[in-house]
């Protein structure tokens, strides 16, 4: 799955700028963005603000909180001035997201703290078309972005969000700007980037419902592989994943994680949760690896980190696996792992590892 993300900032504030052009002679100092208590004016600084301070994460490597920086028009400049600027700051974010290496993650407050450059894009992409939806309701113009530059937001900040009849409504319902038939109103709303947990030798990188989307059509899903790439399981296990996200199902952080190895940057196999935990507190893992990562520990590794990661949750008492009665590699990694082995429901040995 090629990185796109540069297009689709470029894409997001080709259209912006394009549409707010043609009311460069109203005055936008005196008219307030809908739903905000900005002017117009003060929200397209803030559009700029955003594109470049995301660009800031990513080039300064932000480990820990967000670089201290903040920009501001030179007096006398107009609104076509404003415009210049946003197309400048598209710029630089595009660009940084282009030439940033997959793994780099960066500071971001919400909900887990770090997000990578897709991440970054997702989010700079949103502030754009839903501001500019804002300063153009104020003055009194019509916009609607490109369908593919919404679908790139949806798909990876809001996996948690149904996909409606077309993408600029749902977005525009998903942050509280609109209405879908069917759906209760939005009055409180978060994007969400992908859940990273790392473990010594791996990282655990949350896969996205782009991600899997790609992975179940037989794609790398924006990694590379090692060996012979992604096994069987993976690709059922993404289809999945798509099929939750489709139905609205999709809990991000109870989904799907590849299992990179730090070394070199290459998946070496996935590992995720059937869905969040039951009522009694169990959630239900599986994994698999591809065959040329077999026999390093990798999946024992991989295992000890997601399930402490979900033990160390109050929501959650067990953590639940089955296996084939044949695979015994498999259940000498869920022993190596601290689970016991337990009563099955079936014919599939069944292991658990309690809190």
């Amino acid at each position: 799955m090629r990185n796109t993300g540069g297009e689709r900032v470029d894409e997001a504030v080709a259209s912006a700028v394009a549409l707010l052009r043609t009311a460069t002679d109203r005055d936008w100092e005196q008219v307030r963005a809908r739903g905000l208590e900005w002017s117009c004016r003060m929200t397209a600084v803030h559009i700029a603000e955003c594109l470049v301070g995301y660009a800031g994460q990513l080039t300064g490597r932000a480990a820990d909180g967000y670089v201290p920086f903040e920009i501001s028009l030179e007096e006398g400049t107009g609104n076509e001035g404003a415009l210049r600027v946003i197309e400048a700051m598209g710029g630089l974010l595009s660009a940084t997201v282009r030439t940033t290496p997959r793994d780099v993650r960066a500071f971001h407050s919400y909900p887990f703290r770090s997000a990578n450059r897709e991440g970054f894009a997702a989010m700079g992409i949103a502030e754009v078309l839903l501001h500019t939806h804002d300063i153009a309701h104020g003055l009194g113009l019509d916009y609607e972005p490109p369908a593919e530059t919404v679908s790139y937001v949806l798909t990876r900040i809001f996996p948690d969000v149904r996909p409606g009849p077309a993408p600029w409504p749902t977005l525009l319902w998903a942050t509280g700007r609109g209405e879908l038939p069917g759906r209760a109103p939005v009055t409180e709303w978060r994007w969400h980037n992908n859940l990273v947990i790392g473990g010594d030798r791996l990282t655990l990188e949350g896969i996205t419902p782009a991600s899997a989307a790609d992975l179940a059509v037989g794609g790398d899903g924006g990694f590379t592989w090692a060996g012979d790439g992604p096994f069987e399981g993976t690709r059922e296990g993404a289809g999945i994943m798509v099929k939750q996200y489709e139905e609205g199902l999709l809990r991000p952080e109870w989904g799907m994680f590849a299992l990179v190895r730090r070394e070199d940057d290459r998946a070496v196999g996935a590992m995720g949760f059937h869905g969040p935990p039951d009522e009694d507190g169990r959630v239900e893992i599986g994994y698999d690896l591809v065959e040329a990562a077999r026999g390093h520990g990798f999946a024992t590794e991989a295992l000890r980190a997601l399930s402490a990661w979900a033990l160390a949750r109050e929501d959650v008492t067990s953590v639940f696996a089955r296996t084939e009665p044949g695979n015994t590699a498999s259940q000498r990694v869920l022993a190596r792992a601290g689970f016991t082995r337990v009563a099955a429901d079936g014919e599939e040995p069944a292991y658990e590892l309690r809190g």
